[in-house]
């Protein structure tokens, strides 16, 4: 052991510690000072920043013993507090750049570090710097944070105050479409946030710490668990198998399409019988520490039979392939659509022609900064208590209650603040786990995975292999389309039949193609399970018909554009499913990119070189908000001395459901003259709150929204006087009127047949990309150097929020384009060599240009955003690597090793 005396944050410190103890770890769990955050734990993502000697450094990989006796250090917690906020903190909040805010502490520290050092930097050489040190953002897109460096740098130069940066309420009091910062962000720019692993730390005395003993292959029997000398191991309370769980011992995909040959219960919660993806959990060790749960997994013993892995849905559907769920194919979902009539006849007749095979959009692995963390306990009504990143605690609970052996009404759910998670927490991930582990010990339990454990335990982006054709008209109008779809949906069923629904109706999206056939199937396989991925199921499906619309241009010798302008919907056409558009603003949106992309090809044709090519590419991009069919949701507004406090599951995994939940109440509470600081909001924990439904779709800012608005109008109507005025909190008690009330709202809609024809949507989201990218001709790298979304998602409700989603989700559609990848189990297990965006690998320049369109299905004119921004830039990003090269990306991600094969076979 060391004795050590540092200088944290002003304050001597005397510190026994391990001299191989993290420094992170030292001050998180040590100190107890939890605003330091842990993400990858390899210093790959700069969460874990603190400023040591004036220097910024990663304390997740710095020991102890090389942290210098008497060494000054400064944490989040050094620069500011929520009522006295450093000028930083306060332009983090002001500009969104604390989205899931998990890498806000992080990110400002290291910024600290720069200002120190430059008192005036450039945006490039904020941009250097953030590069330098490693710090990494999956929300924002980086643009806000940048912002807000350059803001509290003109704060700490002294050129503008910290009362003339700080957002001002309007003279009329309305926050609906303004830039009103989220509720949260003060939290989690101060680091007094508590994410799940600082709750872990928190947690009592007695508390058993979890870790899995998992598989290391990807498909096996079982033949033996023994964890007898595990047992035996110092601090161990108890390793658990399947033996132990009550339930069922599955995670039900609860499926509800009659055509699956599955039944659902496929997904073991500990594998009994086999092993059916790398990663699986076959055992738990409860432990009284972290360290002491580890030393026992190496002891578990488990035997295997190794059966064939089938790592691809080609593989899987081989004539000779086992079946993987025996009793039920590896084909086990088919889905057709039939639009209009038999297209044979027009493919016949079409002037132009134009097919593509093989288009392929694979495992994008979701990368939030936070791993996995949750933690269950007995709460005082005796209910098991799980908490989790879960953005569906309703439906979770559905899904395990059966398999870890308890009511319904016996599970309570809440979500703790969750650092991103961009789809993978629509599936149930630790949930289970943590169940069983609390009812098989009769403990409190805390479970926080490693970054490996992220990547190679949870769902990822179902792969699409695709095959599609249209017949146009001498004009370029197309009359029919012919789609092929497969999807490799990993060992899992859960929601795998509705993604390849989501092929049906969006492959061929944005157009008013009269008639369509097609078929697309479900394929069980033994790579990653297949979770939601933000857009799911749109990136795979327009990667293929917004690639065949620039491949039907060349043929015609059109401009990709126009003819998309030509074939964008108007009054009279249809969606893919059959049902009309709400609305018809595909043509002004192209309209008002078009200034944009023609300024874009000349700038292209300029700065274009032999050696580094520049180019141009668009495409479309269309999204529905909700579950398909009847969705519906529920929230509760009552009148309380203080002001009126909101009730819902309106589950954020970052984007904003503070501020979405806010300002929507607020805006249909207004006339009674409720100001935004007098909402209370009580969210995500299903003990409380009504069922909001799950986060996913963008369904929240139109289901939730709209059983918000419901509630609160019937409270204004409550609180209305006969002249007009409103009745306040004591009156409305004096006179025995209800304080609360039940707001509750369903889409008008029809679920889709067994044709993929219906109504599922209530409002769609619909935007036009334009990307500028530069491929060196040497390596075949390509760099995005500009990316234009110009965007109708209804009315904003906030600002910031909707920039926010849509510069995130236009750099998450750079790295599905150009490097993410989980295709490689020995490879792709770090962040950096799953291909995450860094600050450079995004262009500065994401500019946004706005159609707000009014949905009258949407609560105060507003559609969603969130899945928008990542429907399809990366096909307009191949797009332009086409323009630029010549080269024809089908398969991504595009690396440059692929690019420059193209470009050698070119020569």
């Amino acid at each position: 052991m060391l004795k050590k005396v540092i200088y944290l944050n002003g304050v001597s410190r005397s510190l026994i510690v391990s001299p191989e103890a993290l420094l992170s770890d030292v001050i998180r769990k040590q100190l107890h000072l939890t605003g330091t955050k842990v993400g990858c734990g390899q210093g790959q993502c700069g969460a874990c920043s603190v400023i040591m000697d004036g220097k910024v450094i990663r304390s997740c990989v710095t020991k102890m013993k090389r942290v210098p006796e008497g060494a000054s250090i400064t944490t989040i917690e050094g620069l500011g507090t929520p009522d006295n906020l450093h000028a930083l903190q306060l332009a983090w909040a002001v500009h969104g750049g604390a989205q899931c805010g998990f890498c806000s502490p992080g990110f400002i520290v290291s910024a600290k570090g720069l200002l120190d050092q430059n008192a005036n930097p450039t945006r490039q050489e904020v941009r250097d710097w953030f590069q330098k040190h490693r710090n990494v953002c999956r929300c924002t897109g980086y643009v806000p944070l940048v912002d807000a460096v350059m803001d509290a740098a003109r704060v700490l130069r002294g050129e503008i105050t910290k009362q003339e940066l700080a957002y001002k309420l309007p003279e009329d009091g309305k926050i609906w479409g303004s830039k009103y910062p989220r509720p949260t962000a003060i939290a989690k720019v101060t680091g007094t946030c508590d994410y799940g692993a600082d709750l872990g730390i928190k947690m009592p005395c007695g508390t058993l710490h979890l870790k899995l003993v998992q598989a290391t292959v990807s498909h096996a029997n079982i033949l033996s668990i023994d964890t007898s000398e595990a047992e035996k191991m110092p601090g161990v309370y108890k390793v658990i198998t399947h033996k132990d769980v009550i339930g069922k011992n599955r995670i039900t995909g609860l499926i509800t399409f009659p055509t699956n040959k599955g039944d659902g219960w496929d997904r073991p919660i500990l594998c009994d019988e086999k092993v059916f993806q790398f990663g699986d959990a076959i055992a738990i060790v409860a432990a009284d520490t972290e360290e002491n749960a580890q030393a026992a997994v190496e002891k578990v013993k488990v035997e295997l039979e190794i059966l064939p892995a089938y790592m691809s849905a080609p593989a899987a559907m081989a004539d000779d392939a086992i079946e993987i769920h025996p009793g039920t194919p590896n084909v086990y979902f088919e889905q057709k659509i039939a639009k209009g009539e038999d297209t044979k006849e027009y493919m016949e007749k079409a002037a132009y022609v134009v097919e593509g095979e093989n288009f392929y959009v694979g495992r994008q692995p979701h990368l939030p900064i936070e791993p996995d963390v949750g933690l269950a306990y007995f709460d005082e009504e005796g209910r098991l208590t799980i908490h989790s990143k879960s953005i569906g605690l309703g439906l979770h609970a559905a899904m395990i209650a059966p398999g870890i052996g308890i009511e319904l009404e016996k599970l309570r759910m809440i979500q703790n603040p969750a650092g991103g998670t961009f789809g993978y927490k629509f599936s149930p991930t630790i949930e289970a786990l943590l169940g069983v582990a609390a009812l098989a010990t009769g403990k409190p339990v805390y479970l926080n995975f490693n970054y490996y454990q992220q990547i190679t335990y949870t769902g990822k982006r179902s792969p699409f292999f695709m095959n599609l054709k249209y017949g146009a008209d001498k004009d370029g109008k197309i009359l029919a389309m012919e789609s092929e779809w497969t999807v490799d949906h990993g060992p899992y069923s859960e929601f795998g039949d509705l993604l390849t629904l989501r092929g049906a109706q969006f492959i061929g999206a944005g157009y008013g193609i009269p008639n369509i056939r097609g078929i697309g199937r479900t394929v069980c396989t033994n790579h990653a399970w297949g979770s939601a991925f933000r857009g799911y199921g749109s990136p795979q499906s327009l990667f293929a018909s917004e690639l065949l619309m620039d491949m039907l241009a060349e043929k015609m010798g059109m401009d990709p554009l126009e003819l998309r302008y030509k074939n964008v919907y108007r009054p009279g056409d249809t969606q893919p499913s059959g049902s009309p558009p709400e609305v018809f603003s595909l043509p002004e949106l192209i309209d008002t990119i078009r200034p944009k992309y023609l300024e874009a090809k000349e700038r292209a044709k300029k700065e274009s070189t032999p050696e580094k090519k520049r180019g141009v590419g668009v495409s479309i991009g269309v999204y529905g908000c909700g579950l398909d069919g009847p969705d519906g949701a529920e929230a509760w507004a009552e009148l309380t001395k203080e002001g009126v406090t909101i009730f819902t599951c309106w589950h954020d995994h970052g984007q904003g459901a503070d501020i979405g939940c806010l300002s929507t109440a607020h805006e249909a509470l207004r006339p009674a003259g409720i100001k935004p600081q007098d909402i209370k909001l009580v969210l995500n924990d299903t003990g409380v709150c009504p069922d909001g439904g799950p986060a996913g779709g963008s369904r929240s800012q139109v289901l939730v929204g709209n059983a918000i608005k419901a509630s609160c109008d019937l409270l204004v109507a409550a609180m209305k006087k006969a002249d007009g005025t409103y009745k306040t909190y004591d009156e409305m008690v004096a006179e025995g009127t209800p304080l609360k009330y039940v707001g509750k709202w369903a889409a008008p809609c029809k679920e889709c047949d067994e044709n993929a024809q219906g109504n599922p949507f209530p409002t769609y989201m619909y935007g036009v990309f334009l990307a500028e990218v530069e491929v060196d001709t040497k390596t075949g790298k390509t760099q995005v150097v500009k990316m234009t979304l110009a965007a109708d998602p209804g009315k904003i409700g906030n600002k910031l929020a909707v920039d926010g989603q849509i510069y995130g989700g236009l750099a998450q559609g750079i790295g599905l384009a150009l490097s993410e990848d989980f295709e490689d189990l020995k490879k792709h297990t770090t962040m950096a060599n799953c291909g995450i965006p860094y600050i450079k690998d995004i262009p500065d320049a994401l500019e946004i240009l706005y159609v707000e369109t009014p949905r009258e299905l949407g609560p105060h004119g507003a559609s969603g955003v969130g899945e928008l921004p990542l429907t399809s830039p990366h096909v307009a990003i191949t797009n332009a690597i086409y323009n630029a090269c010549g080269v024809r990306i089908t398969q991504l991600p595009a690396l440059p090793e692929k690019v420059l094969a193209g470009l050698n076979a070119l020569k």
